[in-house]
Parts: structure tokens; C-alpha cells; sequence
């Protein structure tokens, strides 16, 4: 019988194909784990990561083999982050947004074939998807920019970088608040607004390369969360972007969004899957602490005490909750033919990325507590996942969000069937 593969652990039905693309991700994971307590401590993205990554293959991990990617799916993507979350959880959160741009490739190419573009706007929108891919496949980090400081009450990202025409091109400026990989990626994905647009149909995309002139980076990222993601986000000022390098057609994005089978752009149960993963190595550690070390009197586990054991159950229960969810959300995104229509997958999504991050902060919240003194050190595991997974239950919308929107797609729904329309006497 083989091994069990980390990301096994939580896609426990691998085909044979993604086994094996699973085993270049195990590969790696000796060598995150050993450099992400310095990693954490200095604030520092590991750049010899990128190399590690990039030999691996794993750069291309999503894109289809014909533009020379593994040909991995979602499931591949969860099974990676996953993996990675229990070795460097910086590691891994960097490598989902560089993942999270192959759907620029991926979604355009999928509403071409599904009609969504004229025949003039076909070569424009292939030859920029299929820049995507060979890229990503080829070995080039790209990091995904969308999020901003701004803030609106209407959305969860609002975008008000600005992208005006200019001979030759376009012109780019504005800020990026967040996004993993700055300073380290070749190029950053980044999403902008058409000049003269004030809606979702002039959201645009550019490949705007890491020392472009007008480019800098923001000061430090100094938060909760995990601290080795290169996060400090950009500053772009009258930045050039020639014609070829952008997909700036209106409504390009938004056509492009209806391909996706769920959550935004499809693949953002993998970023839930990092937290998971850092959950399930805390409870490896601790559990491990606490059966090994003894009471100096009685001799017995520590693990055995009342106190413990309560712990425990919740630590196994929030975790099981954890895997629970996204195991479904898993499903509900990847099975052919699709099993539920697409509002109800992306309620599902709203209420699992929630659940999910609050179940995996609870894990570490538990072994904290069942770590006593001993645990309350943030070069530790425990103390490390305990700022690096309060993030999750922030990051794109908390839990109280997702709820209140799940809530409102179900009663707005109900409210629709109370209503008819009667036929006149």
C-alpha cells in the first residue's frame, strides 16, 4: 500500500493523474516547512521558494496541458494549498493567488467557446487568455492584484485604479492595498477601471511587470496574518502598459465571470483549504505534545486530564466542521455535470468560507489554551497559526457577511414564490 499524501487528507478520492501531481507538491514541503519559522520571524516572503516551485512544475499546476501546464483542476489547487498550509501557510497563501490568475486564462477561453464574445473581440480575448496560461506554465510568478484600500457598501472589492488611453497603450494609477508575492512576482495581474467608467463592465486587466516605470511598493504589511506573504501591495504612477499586455474590451470581465461555477472566479475555496491545513498541522503538534509529555506525579499523558480531553474533542469537532465544508463546497464546484445550479453554489460558498476560517480559529484557539504557557510563544506553531489564521476570518468578507447575504438570496427567493399573477374573471 502507497503512503498517504498530505493532500490526500483532505481530497481522500485521487484520481491517478492528480496523485501524481500531488507528489511534486509533497516534494516541496521539507523544504517550506524548514524555512518558515525564519520566514514568520523576518517578515519575509522566502524568495528561494519561487525556484522550489518552479522546478517543481507547480507554477503551472492548473493550466491545461495543451498550453503546457500538469493539467490539474480545482481539486489539485485545494490538495496543494492544503499541503502547503501545514508546512508554510505563507508559503501556500502566495502560491494560491498566483494560482487564482490562470482564471484570467482559463474563464475568457471557456465564454469564447460558449459564445459570449463577437467575432471581433475572439482573437483579442484568446491571444491575452492564452498569454495567461504559457506564462504561468513556463515558470513566470504573477500575482494577483485586485483588492484596494476603498471600500464601498455595495461590494466586497471595489476597484478605483484607473486605466486611461494613451498611444501605444494604456496608462495606469492607483493603489493596490493587498495582494501576496509584491517585490517577488515577475508580473503583477492587475485589475483596473476604463477612465469614463463607473461600472462592472469597464473592469479591465494588465500585465504589469514587477520594475515597470511608476511602479513601487507600499510600505510594510505589519498585521495579523501571516507575515511571509510579500503583502505589502503597489503604488502605480502613469504606468505604461502597451496595447498587447491588456484585455481591455468592456464587459470582458463580466462575460467572463458567468463561466465560473461558484465563488467569484471559481477557485476561492483554495485559499479556505490554506487555513485548513495550518489548522490540521497545530493539531498534529499538539496532539503529539500532549500524549508524549506526562504529569511529573501520576506519570500519565497530559492528554488524559478532563481538561484536555474537552479541548481535544473541540479541537477534532471544529476541524471535522472545517473539512466538512469545504469537502461539500469541493464537490458542488468540480462534479460533472454539476449537481446544484449556480446561485445556489455560490450561497453555499458564501456561507462555507465563513464557516470554514471560524472552525479552523477555533482549532487553534482550543490548542492554544491546551498549550498552556508553554505554547504562548510566537515563534511557535501554535502561536504563529493563531495571528496567521485570524486573517482568515477577515479576509474578502467575514462570516457575519456571508451569512447575512445567504440569508437574504433564501428570503428573497421565498418572498418571489409568495407572489402571482392571477387570471381575470
Amino acid at each position: 500500500m502507497t503512503d498517504r499524501l498530505t493532500g490526500e487528507r483532505l481530497v481522500d478520492d485521487m484520481t491517478t493523474a492528480e496523485r501524481a501531481r500531488a507528489e511534486r507538491v509533497e516534494s516541496v514541503l521539507p523544504a517550506l516547512r524548514a524555512a518558515a519559522a525564519k520566514a514568520d520571524e523576518e517578515a519575509r516572503f522566502p524568495i528561494e521558494h519561487v525556484a522550489l516551485l518552479r522546478e517543481a512544475g507547480l507554477l503551472g499546476l492548473v493550466v491545461p496541458q495543451e498550453y503546457g501546464g500538469l493539467g490539474g483542476t480545482l481539486r489539485d489547487l485545494a490538495a496543494a494549498t492544503f499541503a502547503m498550509g501545514t508546512a508554510c501557510p505563507s508559503t501556500a497563501l502566495a502560491y494560491f493567488f498566483h494560482n487564482t490568475s490562470a482564471s484570467r486564462g482559463l474563464l475568457p477561453l471557456e465564454a469564447v467557446e460558449a459564445g459570449l464574445f463577437t467575432d471581433e473581440e475572439i482573437p483579442v480575448v484568446r491571444a491575452f487568455a492564452e498569454k495567461v496560461l504559457t506564462r504561468m506554465a513556463s515558470g513566470v510568478w504573477l500575482a494577483n492584484f485586485a483588492s484596494e484600500s476603498v471600500k464601498s457598501s455595495s461590494a466586497n472589492i471595489t476597484i478605483a485604479t484607473t486605466a486611461r488611453r494613451t498611444a501605444g497603450g494604456w496608462v495606469l494609477d492607483g493603489e493596490k492595498s493587498f495582494g501576496c508575492a509584491t517585490g517577488v512576482a515577475d508580473y503583477y495581474l492587475t485589475t483596473a477601471k476604463l477612465e469614463g467608467h463607473d461600472t462592472a463592465d469597464g473592469l479591465v486587466t494588465f500585465f504589469v511587470p514587477r520594475e515597470a516605470p511608476g511602479v513601487s511598493v507600499r510600505a510594510p504589511w505589519d498585521g495579523l496574518g501571516m507575515r511571509a506573504t510579500a503583502n505589502n501591495g503597489i503604488r502605480l504612477e502613469e504606468v505604461f502598459i502597451p496595447e498587447e499586455e491588456a484585455l481591455t474590451i468592456p464587459g470582458a470581465f463580466t462575460r467572463m465571470l458567468r463561466m465560473s461555477r461558484g465563488s467569484f472566479v471559481g477557485n476561492q475555496l483554495a485559499i479556505a483549504a490554506v487555513y485548513t491545513g495550518c489548522a490540521q498541522n497545530v493539531f498534529d503538534v499538539v496532539i503529539e505534545q500532549l500524549t508524549r509529555k506526562t504529569f511529573a506525579d501520576t506519570g500519565r499523558p497530559i492528554a488524559s486530564s478532563p481538561v484536555h480531553q474537552q479541548l481535544i474533542g473541540d479541537m477534532t469537532v471544529q476541524l471535522e466542521t472545517a473539512y466538512l465544508w469545504l469537502r461539500r463546497q469541493l464537490l458542488l464546484e468540480t462534479s460533472q455535470p454539476p449537481l446544484r445550479p449556480k446561485d445556489e453554489v455560490f450561497r453555499q460558498w458564501r456561507l462555507g468560507k465563513g464557516s470554514v476560517t471560524e472552525s479552523c480559529f477555533q482549532v487553534v484557539l482550543s490548542a492554544f489554551k491546551a498549550s498552556g504557557t508553554s505554547g504562548a510563544m510566537m515563534g511557535g506553531v501554535v502561536g504563529r497559526a493563531l495571528r496567521d489564521l485570524a486573517m482568515g476570518l477577515v479576509m474578502t468578507f467575514p462570516a457575519e457577511r456571508g451569512r447575512l447575504e445567504a440569508a437574504q438570496l433564501v428570503t428573497q427567493a421565498k418572498e418571489n414564490e409568495l407572489f402571482a399573477v392571477a387570471e381575470r374573471a
